[in-house]
């Protein structure tokens, strides 16, 4: 499914109505370049969830851990890593056993060591806009995405 985000709001729309959608123990990698929106939509996500506190990019703290509302949702950013090993280096794989969902940024840096996405959201920039492409990838993807994509106002615009 392929959507245009004309703007910041409606990324943090789409990211409110994602957040309806998921289930514990969801991994989902979010692929884009700096400044495409991927922080954005987690927190959509988390503001969709009822978090109300401060969202930050886990760029140097690697990640943020929120325990809200229904589901304990652990936000990754593995762009600083120079090296897939360093994953593990971290300590960082004991965070993906159980029943949180992992937001995983820059998910290719930590390539071979991270478990494996249910969803894959890519975030492109697309004129003032962004350009948003959701793969399903497992059976909880695919029930993911078909629960967001019930939700969307107008989802007729939206492309399979």
């Amino acid at each position: 499914m392929t959507l245009h985000l004309p703007d910041e709001a409606a990324t943090l729309a789409l990211g409110a109505l994602l957040a309806q959608a998921l289930a514990p123990g969801l991994v989902v990698y979010l692929d884009g370049e700096l400044g495409s929106g991927k922080t954005t939509l987690v927190r959509g996500v988390l503001r969709g969830l009822g978090y109300q506190g401060n969202v930050k990019s886990p760029t140097y703290t690697l990640v943020e851990l929120y325990a809200i509302s229904r589901l304990d949702l652990h936000h990754f950013d593995f762009y600083r890593f120079s090296q897939p090993e360093e994953y593990l280096d971290a300590g960082l794989d004991e965070y993906f056993q159980g029943g949180a969902v992992c937001f995983a940024e820059w998910p290719d840096k930590a390539e071979g060591y991270l478990a494996p996405a249910d969803l894959r959201i890519s975030l492109d920039m697309a004129g003032s806009g962004r350009r948003i492409d959701f793969k399903p990838l497992t059976e909880a993807g695919r029930a993911c995405l078909s629960k967001l994509r019930a939700s969307l106002p107008g989802s007729a615009a939206a492309t399979s």
